[in-house]
């Protein structure tokens, strides 16, 4: 048994069942008043199905290429049964889910020749972006490596005292300077630090104020440019954190950063408390990003790896 069966073992896959709930309840509500009545998929039955998946908070546009999938399997199997809709619709959602290129992270690994591994965690404010920090950090360190965090989020004392508590918790290092410090010499002294020390993995906080602010992305580009002195190769990855309780909300804050910056990387949080899990489909289709986390819990072991065959199944799980 290698170190992901343990990672997404008996229990993980209980953490995400019920971190869920609220969505598959809601989602399961919708997909069966769609098909109330019918003894096969026709039009009416797609329509109906269009209008549950958009309710569902899976997105317009995914949603068009999930309807457009089927069809094209009713159309070639030419009979499916409604009784058939769950598996089908479950392979076609899977199917929409884009995949990252390197899978190591599933084991917490670092891709090779890529040590440290810098990632540079953005997103606004409450979305839980330090907490994620924090439970990746548990996470690395968890899987033998050595962790070096950076707090470059210095216009926000809380934020600088929430990430120290979080490394003194996890038991890794950290690097920080007053608050309203320059960000980027903070993600310097970070990114240099970790190449004296000879550590595995770099984590750097980056300031979450509005996604729709100029000067917030000029800041993230200093930060990438001054890092790149340090060590060429970096930042490895911009891992973007939305809160999935706020639906289509968290779908225009990624259409914002993608634009601004190059995000490689999604972690979706909180999606324990709401009924709006679905959005996790419509970011990952729609931005062709990978989804490599998800948040379902306050507890540290409750940052999961984002696998999309377990996310459906547990969607579609009764």
């Amino acid at each position: 048994m290698g170190f992901f069966d343990k990672l997404f073992g008996k229990k993980e896959k209980e953490s995400l069942d019920e971190g869920l709930q609220k969505t598959k309840e809601g989602f399961f509500a919708k997909i069966t008043k769609a098909i109330a009545g019918k003894a096969s998929i026709d039009e009416e039955v797609l329509d109906n199905l269009e209008e549950a998946l958009v309710g569902a908070d899976v997105g317009i546009e995914t949603t068009l290429a999930i309807i457009k999938r089927i069809e094209a399997r009713v159309a070639k199997d030419k009979y499916i049964s409604t009784g058939e809709l769950n598996a089908l619709l479950q392979e076609e959602i899977e199917a929409v889910l884009v995949d990252a290129d390197n899978t190591s992270y599933k084991n917490f690994e670092i891709p090779e020749g890529q040590k440290p591994y810098v990632i540079l965690v953005v997103g606004v404010n409450g979305v839980g972006k330090t907490t994620t920090i924090g439970k990746l950090a548990h996470n690395y360190k968890k899987a033998g490596h050595n962790v070096i965090l950076g707090a470059a989020d210095t216009f926000r004392a809380a934020a600088v005292d929430q990430l120290t508590i979080w490394s003194e918790r996890v038991g890794v290092s950290i690097v920080k300077q007053a608050m309203g410090s320059d960000p980027s010499a903070v993600a310097f002294d970070t990114v240099t630090s970790a190449v004296a020390k000879g550590s595995d993995i770099v984590i750097i906080d980056t300031a979450g104020r509005l996604h729709n602010k100029a000067y917030l992305m000029d800041e993230l580009t200093k930060i990438k440019r001054v890092i790149k002195k340090v060590l060429p190769t970096a930042p490895n990855e911009v891992m973007l954190v939305l809160d999935g309780s706020t639906g289509q909300n968290a779908i225009e804050q990624a259409r914002h950063f993608t634009a601004a910056t190059d995000v490689t990387s999604l972690t979706i949080t909180k999606l324990d408390g709401t009924a709006k899990g679905g959005v996790v489909l419509a970011i990952a289709n729609q931005f062709k990003i990978p989804v490599k986390f998800i948040g379902v819990g306050e507890k540290i072991d409750d940052l999961l790896v984002f696998d999309k065959h377990e996310f459906v199944d547990s969607l579609f799980k009764r």
